[in-house]
């Protein structure tokens, strides 16, 4: 396999392992109904982020190095908007997402009692349409990346 070829192979297996891992937290925190399942739920979440940073870095890495490999790929639009894509994304992975799940948290870690508090609910509410906007744009990395349509 050439080197080109084996690096595409990272590529995908990052993509799968990073994305399949993001596209589950947020249902891991749908079915928590009470406080004690919202905790646990959170901290499964802490620990399944693992994969979506290294799938989003090494996502990154190898499709700057598949550009630098064939420097056509810079003259490609589904490449660039791939590039302009995945930026967006790190915005609400790095940016927003985590700012909501830390207040989730924080509300949490005031709480008493078992029952999950309205605050929450809201919170992870005003979650969702973030989370639907990353998977979106996900589902259109991965459609750009195999369907390489202009």
């Amino acid at each position: 396999m050439t080197l080109y070829g084996t690096l595409v192979l990272i590529h995908i297996i990052a993509a799968i392992v990073g994305l399949g891992a993001s596209f589950a937290m947020p249902v891991v925190t749908k079915f928590a109904k009470t406080a004690a399942q919202a905790r646990y739920a959170l901290e499964v979440n802490a620990k399944i982020e693992t994969l979506p940073k290294i799938g989003s870095l090494t996502l990154l890495a190898t499709g700057l190095l598949l550009g630098y490999l064939n420097s056509a790929l810079f003259s490609e639009v589904w490449y660039l908007s791939s590039l302009v894509i995945y930026v967006l994304a790190q915005i609400l992975v790095i940016g927003i997402i985590p700012k909501k799940q830390k207040q989730m948290s924080e509300i949490l870690a005031s709480h008493e009692g078992d029952e999950l508090p309205d605050s929450y609910r809201t919170v992870d509410k005003q979650l969702d349409p973030y989370v639907y906007l990353l998977h979106g744009l996900a589902v259109v990395l991965i459609i750009l990346m195999v369907v390489k349509p202009f």
